[in-house]
């Protein structure tokens, strides 16, 4: 798999240390209770066998998909990044042109994005239509209670 996923270098360091974390220690703690299960008999009928080894399941899904997160990440650091238009990890500022409202979200990757933080994913519309703006530029993204304007404040690489 080559490296082509970006993300920005805080999110692969959450996206690593929340690896770390499923690994180093829920993983071991699910060993003991499935272990401690497992000795208390007829396994058809133990609820906490059963219970422990479905959560094993989706702990190991979420750590196979954190390590593909990993494999494929291409690790862009905001500070580095010097140019004159919105690219992948900028911090932008958007005027809302019908509310008059202004908005700052930061252009990332697709597992660190959210909404509430203020994160939205490159691959996003808002995401794709700034990609390349510069300030001072208008945008119009389709949303489904219609289309929004948005106009190009200011973007800064922190």
């Amino acid at each position: 798999m080559n490296n082509d996923t970006p993300i920005t270098k805080e999110g692969y360091d959450k996206v690593q240390a929340e690896l770390d974390q499923l690994i180093r220690v829920e993983r071991e703690e699910l060993k003991v209770i499935i272990s401690d299960a497992r000795d208390l008999g007829d396994l058809k009928e133990n609820a906490e066998y059963h219970a422990a080894k479905e959560k094993q399941s989706v702990l190991e899904g979420r750590i196979m998909q954190l390590q593909g997160v990993i494999a494929s990440a291409q690790v862009i650091d905001p500070k580095e990044v010097s140019t004159d238009k919105v690219v992948f990890g900028a911090t932008v500022t958007l005027l809302d042109v019908e509310k008059d409202e202004t908005v700052v979200y930061k252009i990332v990757g697709e597992i660190e994005s959210n909404m509430k933080e203020g994160k939205i994913s490159y691959k996003s519309p808002l995401g794709k239509a700034i990609i390349g703006k510069e300030e001072g530029d208008t945008v119009i993204v389709r949303a489904p209670k219609g289309d929004i304007e948005y106009e190009v404040e200011s973007f800064e690489y922190i």
